[in-house]
């Protein structure tokens, strides 16, 4: 009696028809209302269509440290630590809370999109904003425990690799609707620019939308 051949552990790319269940659930996820766009929208609104687009970037690129760190599994370590987590939904809150204090601190007008005025230090800081609340985020990395394996298929192997690829394309597509989310919500901020003193408090609404979240972060159980 012959035995079923063992299945090939090698794997070149993710199956067509697995990307497309895949992204067409990760779309689903990333336009419904939640923290990450809510702050590049409210970013985009108060200091235009540059910055919004800086911080999209940044939200969305910090998948990628989620994706690791789910293919290495160490996230399944971090949620099975009650410390663990604690510690990190509690600096993911502060760090949170600190981006809105320093927001409504220095609040003041709207740039118009395209105005060019956004220097360019300021928009890598909003990158690495991004790029670190999300990254700190404790709920993204158990969000990326349980979605990212609902669509690994075990039959074909190499569980970790499609686990990268699963991360990179929801790095991707978040991408694209967080700084198109920051792009159109630049021209709100155009519209503000040419009325500074509502701008400027734009920029506090913004800051209390990340002091609002963060408190929410650190409360949560």
């Amino acid at each position: 009696m012959r035995c079923p051949p063992e299945p090939d552990r090698t794997m070149d790319f993710l199956a067509p028809d697995q990307l497309a269940a895949f992204l067409a659930a990760a779309v689903a996820i990333t336009v419904a209302p939640g923290p990450d766009n809510l702050m590049v929208l409210s970013l985009g609104m108060s200091r235009g269509r540059r910055a919004g687009v800086a911080f999209g970037l940044g939200c969305a690129l910090g998948c990628l440290s989620h994706t690791a760190l789910a293919a290495l599994g160490v996230s399944a370590l971090i949620a099975a630590s009650p410390t663990a987590f604690g510690l990190l939904r509690w600096t993911g809150g502060a760090y949170l809370v600190w981006l809105g204090v320093q927001a409504i601190r220095n609040a003041r007008p709207a740039q118009a999109p395209g105005s060019g005025t956004a220097r360019a230090e300021d928009l890598r800081a909003l990158f690495g904003r991004g790029l670190v609340a999300n990254a700190v985020n404790p709920k993204v990395i158990v969000f990326f425990l349980a979605f990212l394996p609902q669509f690994v298929d075990a039959g074909r192997g190499a569980a970790g690799a499609q686990t990268v690829q699963l991360g990179v394309a929801f790095t991707l597509q978040a991408a694209l609707i967080f700084g198109a989310i920051g792009w159109f919500a630049g021209h709100v901020g155009g519209w503000l620019a040419r009325r500074p003193a509502v701008g400027a408090w734009m920029d506090r609404v913004a800051g209390g939308v990340f002091v609002a979240l963060g408190a929410r972060l650190i409360l949560s159980r």
